[in-house]
C-alpha cells in the first residue's frame, strides 16, 4: 500500500510540477510581447535508449543526468536570468529541493552576473521570487533549512490578469532606454 501511495503522490507531484512551469512559460510570453524579456524552458538532457517507431520519431529514453535549472533567458538591459520553478503543498520549501547539478549551475552564472533566482508556489495560492544567495545560505539565515511561508512574505509576487508576475521589481541596469525597474 506504500509504494502505491508514493506513486501517486509522485505522479501528482509531476503533473503539479508542470502545470507551474506552465504558469511560467504563459507569463514569460506575457513579458516577452511587451519587450521586457525572452525567456526559454532549459530542456531535460535524455538519451535515446532505442526507436520504437522511426516514421513517427518515437523512442525509449530516459534521463541523461540530473536537469539544470528550469529557465534562462535575457532581460531588455541584457542582463541574463536563470532560475529555477518549485512546487510544493507544504507550508514550507525545502533546501533540498535543488539539486547538486541545479546548485552547480546557479553559482557557475552567478559568478558572471547572472541574476539567478527561484520561482516558488506554495499550493499554488502564494507565490515568490526569492534569490539564489538567500536560498542557498537559508541554513546561516534561518537557522534551518527550509523557508516557511513567513520567511518567504518579504519575496512574494503578484497576479495580475491571470499572469505570475515573477520579474516584477527586478532592477535593471542604468541606460537611456530603461527604466529603474520592471
Amino acid at each position: 500500500m506504500d509504494t502505491y501511495r508514493k506513486a501517486i503522490k509522485g505522479r501528482q507531484s509531476r503533473r503539479d510540477g508542470q502545470y507551474f512551469e506552465q504558469m511560467i512559460e504563459s507569463a514569460s510570453m506575457y513579458y516577452e510581447e511587451r519587450g521586457i524579456a525572452v525567456i526559454d524552458k532549459t530542456p531535460e538532457p535524455m538519451k535515446v535508449l532505442k526507436p520504437v517507431d522511426r516514421n513517427s520519431g518515437k523512442f525509449i529514453c530516459c534521463f541523461a543526468k540530473q536537469a539544470q535549472p528550469d529557465f534562462k533567458g535575457v532581460l531588455k538591459d541584457a542582463t541574463m536570468i536563470l532560475f529555477d520553478a518549485k512546487h510544493t503543498d507544504s507550508d514550507r520549501i525545502r533546501r533540498e529541493a535543488v539539486t547538486e547539478e541545479q546548485e552547480k549551475c546557479f553559482e557557475r552564472y552567478a559568478k558572471l552576473g547572472t541574476q539567478c533566482f527561484l520561482v516558488i508556489s506554495i499550493n499554488f495560492e502564494n507565490f515568490y521570487r526569492v534569490p539564489w544567495e538567500t536560498f542557498r545560505d537559508m541554513k546561516k539565515i534561518y537557522g534551518h533549512k527550509y523557508m516557511s511561508v513567513s520567511e518567504l512574505e518579504p519575496y512574494r509576487l503578484m497576479i495580475k490578469r491571470g499572469e505570475l508576475l515573477f520579474l516584477e521589481g527586478l532592477e535593471l541596469r542604468d541606460t537611456e532606454e530603461n527604466d529603474e525597474n520592471i
